[in-house]
């Protein structure tokens, strides 16, 4: 009989010392995750994760994230029924982390989450705002600067330019078109942020390069009025 208690009891150390060997991150209280779909928007990146085997939607901070990439996570704040209107999408649950970590954090010698690795405080991500920020974007050969654009408008007019700057605010899929202001730095006269419509999806932060058609007093309606907007633009390289 004491010899069964003992072989019982070294069966239960022995498995949950398997169990801990063959996850390394058990005693880190990270969980890990893996990417199948990514959504960006202006100030976050919404991850669609497969954790043990159960597909969820967690948001975070923008990063740039691929499928089938794995991460690890720690606690969070889930948000039953949210909507999010950059989308027009609405999710039974998103769980939204401050902060989330890759598998390059893992010590494959000790088995074990690197502490020096997890970022628990990262740089916070760009905030969209229509104040003039103090950038120096040089220009590009070829390009236009804002402040250009703004002083000589009727040079441009009709004209296919291209500018570079860096967003400050993205908004998707409103009458059909996604909208970006730019700024490069330049102004004239006070105006510094050019309004932009297009297809293409940036974030926040991002620092482009812009081609499109210039159109003067360009009014949607519902007080949607600008005396200079570049329409249909396509990022350019």
């Amino acid at each position: 009989m004491k010899l069964l208690k003992t072989v019982i009891v070294s069966a239960i150390f022995l498995v949950g010392f398997y169990a801990t060997a063959q996850d390394p991150h058990a005693d880190s209280g990270l969980k890990k995750v893996i990417v199948q779909e990514v959504l960006q928007v202006s100030s976050y990146t919404y991850l669609n994760v497969l954790e043990d085997g159960v597909k969820k939607w967690i948001a975070v901070p923008t990063i740039d994230a691929k499928l089938g990439e794995i991460y690890y996570y720690k606690g969070g704040m889930e948000m039953p029924d949210f909507e999010s209107k950059e989308l027009n999408k609405k999710f039974d649950s998103v769980l939204f982390l401050g902060s989330i970590t890759n598998a390059a954090a893992i010590d494959p010698e000790k088995g074990m989450v690197d502490p020096n690795a997890v970022i628990e405080d990262k740089t916070p991500a760009k905030q969209p705002t229509l104040d003039r920020l103090e950038l120096t974007i040089e220009g590009i050969e070829g390009g236009i600067r804002i402040g250009e654009l703004f002083k000589n408008k009727q040079q441009y007019a009709g004209k296919i330019i291209k500018v570079k700057g860096e967003v400050t605010k993205f908004n998707k899929a409103i009458m059909g078109k996604n909208w970006v202001h730019l700024q490069d730095g330049t102004d004239f006269e006070g105006a510094y942020d050019l309004m932009i419509t297009c297809q293409d999806n940036v974030a926040v932060g991002d620092v482009v390069i812009f081609e499109g058609v210039i159109t003067l007093d360009k009014d949607f309606g519902a007080g949607y009025f600008y005396k200079v907007i570049m329409e249909d633009a396509v990022l350019a390289k």
